[in-house]
């Protein structure tokens, strides 16, 4: 029996785009990270989103919202009204689960989904997405400086100044990039 390889999870602090990490390297070769419907289940399960289990039909639903978030984050990222299909999506998902915020015994907000569907969990997701892209939370939508990647993430940093969707891939790939060029051009050979 062979044991199926999928590519790891890229998980960061705001859940919204956290999904739409779910297919990077949208401007190279995409890399799907929720290739199948129990993979889906998994990446909830990693962000407290606890399903059941999930269909085919839930999965492209899932797939919808995320591309939704990423075509709104990205035009806001890029200072322009998100489209109207897009947000009539995330407000869809939104208004169509049972979730409700609840706070934790350690002081803090956590999701308790009304039942253990898929949908539930997506409007949090939709939820999440409407906080960042309305810009009701503290920080900014800006796009990855890679070329191949240009995922839009939710910059907190002191200054709004982060360039990269993460350092540990993106900005590490780039700076190496820059580095052996750099090193390239200063060992050839003098004309």
């Amino acid at each position: 029996m062979s044991v199926e390889h999928y590519p790891e999870f890229r998980l960061g602090r705001v859940l919204a785009t956290s999904f739409t990490a779910t297919l990077t390297e949208r401007c190279g070769e995409p890399v799907e990270r929720i290739p199948v419907p129990h993979r889906l289940v998994d990446w909830l399960a990693v962000n407290r989103l606890l399903v059941d289990s999930c269909s085919d039909a839930q999965l492209g639903h899932a797939r919808e919202l995320r591309e939704s978030i990423h075509a709104a984050a990205t035009a806001v990222a890029s200072r322009t009204l998100p489209p109207p299909a897009a947000v009539r999506v995330i407000n869809d998902c939104s208004t169509g689960g049972l979730a409700s915020v609840i706070l934790s015994p350690e002081g803090g907000q956590k999701w308790r989904l009304g039942s253990a569907s898929v949908e539930d969990a997506l409007s949090v997701i939709a939820a999440d997405a409407i906080g960042i892209i309305s810009g009701e939370r503290e920080g900014k939508m800006a796009l990855c400086a890679s070329p191949t990647c240009r995922a839009a993430f939710f910059d907190t940093s002191r200054g709004a100044t982060r360039r990269w969707c993460e350092m540990n891939t993106c900005g590490n790939r780039e700076k190496k990039a820059r580095f052996l060029a750099n090193k390239r051009q200063n060992s050839s050979p003098a004309d």
